[in-house]
C-alpha cells in the first residue's frame, strides 16, 4: 500500500507544485511581460484554475469510466505541454495560454481517488495524511525554491522544473503504481444535482474554494506588498517563506496526526479558518514589515492545518461508484476558489483596495465558520470488512438503516455505516 500512496501522493503533490512555485514570484515578474498589467497579472494567477475548475469533473467522470491511469497519463502531458508554452513566453497572453493548459491537466481529483480505490477507509486517513503532507511539502519548498530560482535563473526555469517532474511522474505512474482495483457494487447512478446538494460534501467544496481563494489572493498580494510598498528587497523573499514554512510544517504534522487518529478532523478544519481570519486582520492592520510577516506565518499555519486532512473528509461523504466524480466536483471548487482570488485580487490591487478586499474577506470567512459547526465529523463513518465469499444481496443489504455503502473489492465485501445510527454488532447479526 504504502509504494502505491507515495507515488500518487508525489504525482498530486507535483501537481500542486506547478501551481504553488511560481505563485510567490508571478506577479512580481510577470509585470514585466508585454502588454501586462495588474489585472491582468491577476487572470494569469486565476486562468490556471479556471481551466481546473472547469475539466476536474469531466477528468473524474472519465476516470470513472476509462480507468484511473489512462486519465492520469492524458492530464500529465497537457500539463507537460502547456509549462513549455509558459517557459518560452515573452508576453502576458502567451504566458495566460500556456497557464490555461497547465490548468487543463485536471487529475487531482482522480489521483485522490485512485488513491482511494487501493486502500481501506481505515487506513484513508493515513493515506491522505501523506498525499497531504507531499502537497504541504510541494508548497513549503516552492516558496523557498520559487524566489531563488527566478533570482538566478528567470521565470522560465520553474515551469522547466514542472515540465521535468510531471514527465517523472508518468514515469512512475507506469513503473510503480499497479493495475487498478475492481469495485463491485449495486448502486445506482448519482444524479448531477445530488452530489451538488449532499450538504456535507457542499460544506467541504465550500471550503475547498474558500481556502484556495484566500491562497491565491495572499499570493498575489504579498511579494506585491512587501516589495513595493514595504520596501522589502525581491531577492530575499527567501527569507520571508522560510520561517513562514517551518511554521506551516509544524501545523501540518499536527493535523495529519491528530485528524485521524484522534477523530478531530472537524475540529482541526474549525481551527484552520480562525487562524485564517487572524491572518487577514493582520494584513489589514499591518503597518511595519514585521507585523505583516506575523500576519504571513499564521495564514500559513492555517493553510497547512487544513491541506492533510481536506481530501480524506470529502472522499468519506461519496459513496464507491461516485468518487471520480464527487472528488473531481470537491477539486472544481477548489480551483473556482484559486480563479476567482486571482481574479479579485488583481481587481482590488489594480485600484489599490486591498483594504476593502481583506475586511470583505474577512466576513466571509467568518459566514465559512459558522457554516462548517453544521458539517458531520467524518470520524463517525465506520467500516465492517467480510470475506468475498461471504453469501449477501448486497442491493437488499444496503436498504438497512444505517447503512451508507455496499460494494466488493479485490479482497473484501465493505460495509460502510453511520456509527450514530447503528453499530457493527446489529449489522452482523443481519448478515
Amino acid at each position: 500500500m504504502l509504494n502505491n500512496v507515495l507515488a500518487l501522493s508525489f504525482i498530486i503533490g507535483t501537481r500542486f507544485f506547478g501551481l504553488f512555485i511560481v505563485l510567490p514570484v508571478l506577479s512580481l515578474y510577470t509585470l514585466k511581460l508585454e502588454h501586462a498589467n495588474e489585472f491582468l497579472v491577476g487572470f494569469l494567477v486565476g486562468i490556471y484554475s479556471l481551466t481546473q475548475m472547469i475539466l476536474q469533473m469531466p477528468f473524474g467522470i472519465l476516470s470513472d469510466k476509462i480507468g484511473r491511469k489512462k486519465t492520469m497519463l492524458i492530464g500529465l502531458l497537457i500539463f507537460i505541454f502547456g509549462s513549455l508554452i509558459c517557459a518560452f513566453s515573452h508576453d502576458i497572453y502567451m504566458m495566460l495560454l500556456g497557464r490555461m493548459l497547465q490548468g487543463a491537466g485536471a487529475i487531482g481529483g482522480v489521483a485522490t481517488a485512485m488513491i482511494s480505490d487501493f486502500i481501506t477507509e481505515e487506513n484513508r486517513g493515513k493515506a491522505m495524511a501523506i498525499m497531504g503532507s507531499f502537497i504541504g511539502l510541494s508548497f513549503a519548498s516552492s516558496m523557498v525554491i520559487s524566489p531563488l530560482m527566478s533570482a538566478k535563473w528567470g521565470l522560465s526555469s520553474l515551469f522547466y522544473l514542472s515540465a521535468a517532474l510531471s514527465a517523472l511522474c508518468i514515469v512512475l505512474l507506469y513503473s510503480v503504481v499497479p493495475k487498478e482495483n475492481k469495485i463491485t457494487h449495486h448502486n445506482q447512478k448519482t444524479p448531477f444535482l445530488h452530489l451538488i446538494r449532499q450538504k456535507n460534501l457542499a460544506l467541504m467544496n465550500i471550503t475547498n474554494c474558500m481556502q484556495k481563494m484566500l491562497m491565491s489572493i495572499a499570493f498575489l498580494s504579498i511579494p506585491i506588498i512587501l516589495v513595493k510598498h514595504l520596501g522589502f528587497h525581491e531577492n530575499k523573499l527567501w527569507t520571508v517563506y522560510t520561517p513562514s514554512m517551518i511554521a506551516g510544517f509544524i501545523a501540518m504534522g499536527f493535523a495529519g496526526s491528530l485528524g485521524e487518529k484522534k477523530g478531530l478532523a472537524k475540529q482541526i478544519l474549525l481551527l484552520g479558518v480562525v487562524f485564517f481570519i487572524c491572518s487577514y486582520i493582520l494584513f489589514n492592520l499591518a503597518n511595519s514589515i514585521n507585523l505583516f510577516i506575523i500576519a504571513i506565518i499564521i495564514f500559513f499555519i492555517g493553510f497547512n492545518l487544513h491541506e492533510p486532512i481536506m481530501q480524506s473528509c470529502a472522499s468519506k461523504f461519496c459513496k464507491v461508484h461516485e468518487k471520480g466524480a464527487a472528488l473531481g466536483l470537491f477539486n472544481a471548487f477548489g480551483y473556482a476558489g484559486s480563479f476567482i482570488g486571482g481574479t479579485i485580487g488583481g481587481i482590488f490591487l489594480h485600484l489599490n483596495q486591498l483594504n476593502l478586499l481583506t475586511m470583505i474577506l474577512i466576513v466571509l470567512a467568518i459566514f465559512w465558520l459558522v457554516s462548517l459547526f453544521f458539517l458531520k465529523n467524518p470520524s463517525e463513518f465506520k467500516n465492517i470488512y467480510l470475506p468475498l465469499s461471504t453469501s449477501l444481496d448486497l442491493k437488499e443489504f444496503g436498504k438497512n438503516i444505517g447503512v451508507v455503502d455496499i460494494y466488493k473489492n479485490s479482497k473484501n465485501l465493505i460495509i460502510k455505516f453511520d456509527s450514530k445510527i447503528t453499530n457493527e454488532e446489529n449489522l452482523k447479526a443481519k448478515i
